[in-house]
């Protein structure tokens, strides 16, 4: 939490010397298209495994988006992403210790809905649409049992989630810079076979972007 207070601090430092110099054009009535790129800060939570015990990783994060204006101080700003989560973990299976790391790549796709406050601040939220598409697994056992192993990889991992996500855009002409926060909905677990942790995904992402109008 603490490097994501320091990040939200430098941003909001460039965006104020940046603004300083700079006669930004309000384009809060303007439809835009962009693409960005950055970082996701992701963990999981479960809390139906006291044995359980994640911590986080960083992954990739990068797409395009659509700004669609509903009026001066509204509008809808859909995404798609390349999005890796993920986490490490530790913990006891079938009575022995392991270290897991596991990265998982999704398709996201936020609608999220915005509230332009000014033409250089715009807060969204809204919910996310997430497909699985890879997924990699490394496993460290002191007893070096294959079963356990084999276990992680056969669970039935649910592919299509609901999510929740919200943040920021601080916007400097062409420049996006970007904060947000997300939050699984459902579990992974797809039919409810899998004994391995149920858990739910959680991250922080931040990106800088470009938008493109004339």
């Amino acid at each position: 939490m603490k490097k994501i207070i320091l990040l939200f601090t430098s941003i909001t430092a460039l965006a104020n010397t940046a603004l300083a110099q700079d006669n930004t054009t309000d384009l809060r009535n303007r439809f835009l298209f962009g693409i960005k790129a950055g970082a996701n800060y992701s963990n999981v939570y479960d809390s139906q495994s006291q044995d359980f015990k994640a911590d986080p990783k960083v992954g990739f994060a990068g797409g395009a988006f659509l700004s669609i204006p509903i009026g001066k101080f509204l509008g809808l700003q859909p995404e798609i992403l390349y999005s890796q989560k993920g986490f490490q973990a530790t913990g006891t299976f079938l009575g022995s210790p392991y270290a897991f790391t596991r990265t998982t790549t999704y398709i996201d796709v936020p609608v999220l809905f915005a509230l332009k406050a000014s033409e250089f601040f715009t807060i969204l939220a809204g919910p996310q649409y997430s497909y699985l598409t890879k997924q990699k697994d490394t496993f460290v056992n002191s007893d070096a049992s294959s079963a356990q192993e084999t276990q992680f990889q056969n669970e039935n991992l649910r592919k299509n989630t609901l999510c929740v996500t919200g943040g920021l855009d601080i916007t400097m002409k062409h420049i996006v810079l970007s904060g947000r926060a997300g939050w699984d909905i459902q579990n992974n677990n797809g039919n409810g076979t899998s004994t391995t942790p149920r858990y739910k995904n959680m991250w922080y992402q931040a990106t800088v972007g470009y938008r493109f109008y004339r």
